[in-house]
């Protein structure tokens, strides 16, 4: 089994005492690849020194909602600049729209950083990472003015309805799973990956957040995603095995990655 983890962030301070040890732990685990994700300007930095340091870590780079204030045209320009110079910045993200808290960034200007953000990736032939909770028509409806089915990416820790799940689907889109659909509540998106096609799945941690059953509420890595494998195939009547591997040739082709030299 060989697992590509697409979503996680190991430059999280959670990860402070034992990060070294965690990573380069990760092969024993099956993880071959990673790509650690941004949120704001200083983890987008970091990711990039993620990825010089490690060569099976790839990157992505991007202004996360909840720090959409900082996504001013210096800022912005500095995410292009991370992604346009580092070979192994392979996505813009995590980006898009965030209703849950009352005390975030307006909508408005949650949606300025996400239409510019995808302005960048389209501008560099990237992929887009997106984060979208309490906000699914808002997310379509500047996917559409964008014409996001012409960027393509994934939808992060997917956890709408399978009504949604359909539109992104002609949009050409992937979808995260993680630890999430382990969750005995978690009927929702059961029944998503139930229906979804095996093609469109990647798997991916979030960590250090969302560990799977029977970790739930214990510091996530990518270690744990067989876990997430192991339910997907029975969600679908598959073998892990084959699990595993469409979905690591999914994370391949979402990333743009075929020939790449890191790849394990």
């Amino acid at each position: 089994m060989k697992i590509f983890d697409t979503h996680v962030h190991y430059d999280d301070q959670a990860f402070d005492q034992d990060r070294e040890a965690v990573i380069t732990g990760l092969n024993g685990e099956n993880v071959a690849n990673i790509t650690n994700i941004g949120f704001d300007l200083e983890s987008s930095r970091s990711t990039v020194e993620l990825t010089k340091k490690y060569p099976f870590i790839y990157g992505a780079v991007g202004i996360i909602p909840e720090h959409a204030n900082e996504g001013n045209e210096e800022n912005l320009a500095e995410i292009e600049k991370l992604a346009s110079e580092n070979e192994k910045v392979c996505a813009i993200g995590e980006i898009g729209l965030d209703y849950h808290y009352d005390d975030g960034p307006s909508k408005e200007k949650q949606a300025e950083v996400f239409l510019a953000q995808m302005d960048i990736a389209r501008r560099l032939g990237l992929p887009i990472a997106i984060h979208s909770r309490d906000a699914a028509e808002d997310t379509l409806n500047l996917m559409k003015k964008a014409h996001a089915e012409e960027i393509g990416g994934v939808m992060h820790c997917y956890s709408y309805s399978w009504e949604t799940a359909e539109i992104l689907l002609k949009m050409g889109f992937y979808f995260g799973i993680g630890g999430v659909v382990t969750f005995k509540n978690s009927k929702k998106l059961k029944r998503v990956v139930e229906n979804l096609p095996i093609g469109n799945i990647v798997l991916e941690t979030d960590g250090p957040y969302l560990s799977p059953d029977p970790f739930r509420g214990k510091r996530n890595d990518s270690s744990r995603l067989k876990y997430v494998v192991e339910k997907i195939a029975e969600l679908k009547n598959m073998d892990p095995e084959e699990v595993a591997r469409i979905t690591f040739a999914n994370a391949v082709k979402m990333y743009g990655l075929e020939g790449s030299q890191y790849l394990r």
